[in-house]
């Protein structure tokens, strides 16, 4: 429930917002207009508006964002191999959540009308029957979406998802055309963004607390920007030489390092495994100079700063610059092909609903098509499909948390990390397809002794519970007349096991409340921390974990 305050303060935001754009754009209303009606039919980016419509309904009916805005079902749409087509054809469409959506979506208006408008709705100049009336041209944008996102899809690398490899699309596409005003459509949507995040929390209460996630790099698909811009600009320097002007070297260079850098294209990062990223930042930013001196090279008429200028002369250079972009595009593209094409075997699927660390009684629940598991330091099978090692670094690296793996779906993944559950205590896991979805709910229990856990994960599917893992017990640090106390995980509860000389002396239930005995040892429980008394002696060995 909205309280009225909020509601208003809500209201307000969203005034002050239009009634300042109001004032602006009535102060020069026939210079907008007039050079808006000539680009655009009835002076509207149609094209643009027609793509975010599409990607709004993969979002709300086909993720099912009607009933679950802030948690679409995102698994089955990320593009796992090209063994499962759906992914393939969706991922670039589809999104994680509404941050996801709402940024891509922002940029996307921010910077498509750009790309649109360089390509106009009124052609000037011969060619396909397609695209010599204003309703092909406007329809040639989103076909050009589609297009650019099954090829970012076909030659990402790992499950890619989201609209980003597309609009970075059409921001290369842009870059080409005006470079400068690209980088001003880029603040523009930081502060349609912000305008977002104001009405969303009007007001923000923060103090100093734990955290827990992974480097903000290591959740930015590079590859795939990176595929998506050089797209761009390879048919913006079609167009450009089409129709025979472009902006200066100086322009274009600068453009394209101002957009590279804010989007963090120099984030170049490996995965080492367990929730472990390398990023090795100077290699990133030597390759965004050096693809602003191709781009610059490939379009860049010579001669004094202009604009816009003739491409008169540098056509050999401009050629090899295009050959060259062309070949870093084959180089960031062709990894895909063997990992998109071995992503999951049918032996690893197997291998997913039998795991060999599993506890005996840590049995995987079946959803279908679909093997939720728990596991601890296994091969991740998403990282290791292609067994490669350089520069001291391996393919070859161990996953622990919620494993969810589907044969049929090619696919194999990490859905819930053991750190994150280990911080959070509790994580729902989504599955499904096409007009179907179920939920997993993981639910963490355990104990600490010091510097060891014990610990238990359940898993709760419809109106079933079960154990999903149980870890080894944990030894508490302090010793009680030369005896150790040791947590264990049991099916039902945890146990006290007592020893001395790594021989069991005695056991006993952990107890809920009260006190229990062990090998002359009395136990008490008292909230979370449990403590061990003998004669005068009183030590705290454990204390129940807590969660954020």
């Amino acid at each position: 429930m909205v309280s009225p305050w909020l509601a208003l303060v809500r209201v307000g935001v969203v005034l002050a917002v239009l009634v300042s754009a109001l004032v602006a754009w009535r102060l020069d209303t026939d210079d907008w207009e007039r050079a808006l009606r000539t680009r655009f039919l009835a002076g509207v980016p149609w094209g643009t508006l027609s793509t975010v419509a599409g990607v709004l309904v993969v979002y709300v009916f086909v993720q099912g964002g009607l009933r679950h805005w802030h948690a679409p079902l995102a698994l089955p749409f990320r593009a796992w191999s090209y063994l499962y087509p759906l992914g393939m054809a969706l991922s670039s469409f589809a999104h994680v959540g509404p941050s996801h959506l709402v940024s891509n979506l922002v940029g996307t208006v921010a910077l498509a009308p750009l790309a649109e408008y360089a390509w106009g709705h009124y052609p000037s100049e011969r060619g396909s029957p397609l695209v010599r009336t204003p309703l092909g041209r406007v329809l040639a944008v989103p076909a050009a979406a589609l297009l650019v996102g099954l090829f970012v899809a076909l030659f990402s690398i790992g499950p890619v998802i989201g609209f980003s490899g597309v609009l970075f699309a059409f921001a290369g596409f842009a870059l080409v055309q005006y470079p400068l005003a690209t980088v001003v459509a880029l603040a523009a949507s930081g502060a349609v963004r912000q305008l977002y995040a104001a009405i969303q929390n009007p007001v923000v209460q923060a103090s100093a607390e734990p955290s827990f996630g992974a480097p903000w790099w290591a959740g930015i698909a590079i590859q795939a920007h990176a595929i998506g811009l050089l797209v761009g600009v390879l048919a913006g320097i079609a167009l450009v030489r089409r129709r025979g002007t472009g902006p200066s070297a100086s322009r274009l260079w600068l453009g394209t390092v101002l957009f590279a850098v804010s989007q963090s294209l120099w984030a170049v990062y490996w995965f080492r495994g367990n929730g472990g990223f390398v990023l090795y930042r100077a290699l990133g930013v030597v390759l965004v100079f050096g693809l602003a001196t191709l781009v610059a090279a490939s379009v860049a008429a010579p001669g004094r700063f202009s604009p816009t200028r003739p491409l008169v002369g540098g056509s050999e250079r401009r050629v090899g610059a295009v050959v060259v972009v062309l070949l870093a595009l084959a180089a960031l593209s062709a990894p895909a092909i063997p990992v998109n094409l071995t992503t999951v075997d049918s032996s690893t699927a197997r291998a997913a609903a039998a795991p060999a660390d599993a506890t005996p009684d840590g049995n995987p629940i079946a959803v279908r098509d679909y093997t939720v598991h728990y596991a601890e330091n296994v091969t991740n099978r998403q990282v290791s499909v292609v067994d490669v090692a350089a520069f001291g670094e391996s393919t070859t690296v161990n996953a622990s948390g919620v494993v969810v793996a589907s044969e049929r779906r090619h696919l194999w993944t990490t859905a819930v990390r053991a750190s994150r559950l280990q911080f959070a205590g509790c994580a729902t896991v989504r599955v499904g397809g096409l007009g179907w979805e179920e939920r997993v709910r993981v639910l963490r229990t355990g104990w600490r002794t010091g510097g060891e856990r014990a610990y238990k994960v359940r898993f709760e599917h419809g109106n079933h519970s079960r154990l999903a893992y149980r870890s080894e017990p944990a030894t508490a640090d302090a010793t009680i007349r030369n005896k150790n106390v040791s947590v264990v995980p049991r099916r039902k509860g945890f146990g006290l096991v007592v020893s001395r000389e790594n021989r069991t002396v005695g056991r006993v239930p952990l107890p809920r409340n009260g006190t229990a005995r062990a090998a002359n040892l009395t136990f008490s429980r008292e909230g979370r921390d449990l403590f061990v008394t003998a004669g005068e002696t009183r030590v705290r060995v454990a204390k129940r974990e807590t969660y954020e």
